[in-house]
């Protein structure tokens, strides 16, 4: 990615330094696919700081972690007050909050900017997500926008927000994108294990659905991985062994929800729909004892109405997995005090990244419409088009239930999405057995409020005669 960076730099008209520790491959780039571009060599650090002009523009593209702040310790010495550090790496953001500190005690401008879109995306226009030093903005934003990829003429890029907000932002980008794979792989498995669809028929499913509300790269890639056959004719997906890795940014993205106490289930469910997968042989051995339904080869009478119902179950699953990335944004912003542009956010993720799709644009239009709207389900069109998806989508889950096949991130998505539109839920029973057990308190309904019982008051009951009437100490955590 740093290279294909580079080179679409000096497209753009820009004059590059480029580095790498292991010198040899400078000198490659520089006789091969920089030959004849406005792109500069350089072996050692020293001389890549030599080489820049004043405010110095540095981009890392390394492994996250120590690496990182390996590279800055080497910088640094030949660094003035005013030059930029950008981390173009994915970073977790309690690093890059912490390295912004540091280094604007030296009065060096640190960014941490996501960057998505894979090899491809890096050479012909990815999606940034810059973060970080405000002051560096203005000398780097031509760099950026110009590089970046464009939607409708815009460019997929604008200035995030304070300190790790780039980053963070493309965390939950990648959560997000762990949820599109996972529910992607669900309406896979159900078309080939419940409704008998062969991986032709079913890379021609994915193609009709690309060019509906559903047309996203990563159903256009699907469509492509599902009609590619090895030299055997024989498509190549089905020889490969079904553990999936992970780099930690769904992972990462989980955690944060439950440390912000938001209900971002679907990617966590992803995130254990992976670590499932990874332990391939204990799953093999309870193939073997544990029983589940039969599925017969004509089990699904009706394929086409099968495959509509799969259709609207993964566009209303993929609605409340934005939503919940959304509302962990937003929750965010609160807790670490940023000001976030959602629709700027929104249009950053139309093109050039992996989880790009026409329906980031009603995303935009929805935020641009309401910078303050508090949860997507309540625009419009969203709601509207839950509305219409439901029947699909409850029946999808219904046969996947009949026939016993594993559906978490489907699943979760409607259980979220009956959760969040119940006025009440059985949690009042949950704080009482709390309250029986711990003396952990209760609240009272406000119609039912009195003297002895105010709202909002820590209530405790001696539920049993033989406890105590002293409440537990609360704390949130």
């Amino acid at each position: 990615m740093g290279q294909n960076l580079i080179l679409n730099a000096a497209d753009h008209g820009f004059t590059v330094v480029a580095y790498n520790r292991t010198v040899s491959k400078v000198d490659h780039f520089l006789e091969n696919e920089a030959k004849g571009k406005s792109i500069i060599g350089a072996h050692s650090v020293e001389e890549l700081c030599s080489k820049l002009k004043r405010p110095r523009r540095i981009m890392l593209l390394v492994k996250a972690g120590p690496a990182v702040d390996a590279f800055i310790g080497q910088l640094l010495p030949f660094l003035e007050k005013g030059d930029i550090i950008i981390d173009g790496g994915n970073s977790h953001f309690p690093d890059t909050n912490r390295r912004f500190e540091e280094l604007k005690q030296k009065g060096i401008y640190f960014v941490g900017s996501g960057v998505s879109g894979g090899e491809e995306g890096a050479r012909y226009g990815p999606s940034l997500m810059p973060g970080g030093a405000k002051e560096a903005w203005p000398h780097i934003k031509d760099i950026f926008q110009s590089i970046a990829a464009k939607s409708d003429g815009e460019p997929c890029c604008d200035w995030v927000g304070d300190a790790g907000a780039g980053h963070y932002v493309k965390m939950v980008h990648n959560g997000i994108e762990y949820g599109d794979m996972q529910l992607i792989c669900e309406a896979y498995d159900l078309m080939k294990r419940v409704g008998g669809l062969t991986d032709k028929e079913i890379s021609d499913v994915f193609a009709k659905w690309n060019k509906g509300v559903l047309d996203s790269f990563l159903i256009e890639i699907t469509r492509d991985i599902l009609s590619y056959n090895d030299t055997d004719g024989t498509p190549i997906v089905e020889k490969i062994l079904d553990t999936a890795g992970q780099k930690g940014t769904g992972k990462w993205t989980a955690i944060n929800a439950l440390d912000l106490g938001m209900p971002v289930t679907l990617i966590g469910e992803a995130v254990f729909a992976r670590c499932l997968s990874a332990i391939k042989d204990e799953r093999v051995r309870a193939s073997k004892i544990l029983a589940g339904p039969e599925i017969a080869k004509d089990a699904i009478k009706d394929k086409q109405a099968f495959i509509d119902d799969l259709e609207q179950a993964l566009y209303a699953s993929k609605i409340i997995s934005y939503a919940q990335g959304f509302m962990l944004i937003r929750e965010a912003a609160k807790e670490y005090g940023w000001e976030l542009n959602f629709p700027s956010i929104a249009l950053m993720w139309r093109g050039g990244c992996i989880i790009r799709s026409v329906f980031l644009a009603e995303i935009t239009s929805a935020y641009r419409e309401n910078p303050d709207l508090e949860n997507l389900l309540f625009h419009s069109f969203f709601h509207d088009a839950i509305n219409k998806a439901q029947s699909g989508w409850r029946k999808s889950i219904a046969k996947a239930v009949e026939f016993g096949v594993a559906t978490p991130a489907f699943s979760t998505a409607l259980s979220f999405y009956d959760g969040y539109r119940s006025a009440k839920v059985p949690a009042n029973l949950l704080q009482a057995q709390r309250d029986y057990f711990g003396a952990h308190t209760f609240q009272i309904l406000p119609e039912f409020a009195d003297e002895s019982k105010k709202v909002g008051e820590a209530i405790h009951v001696n539920w049993t005669g033989r406890g105590g009437n002293v409440s537990a100490s609360n704390y949130d955590a």
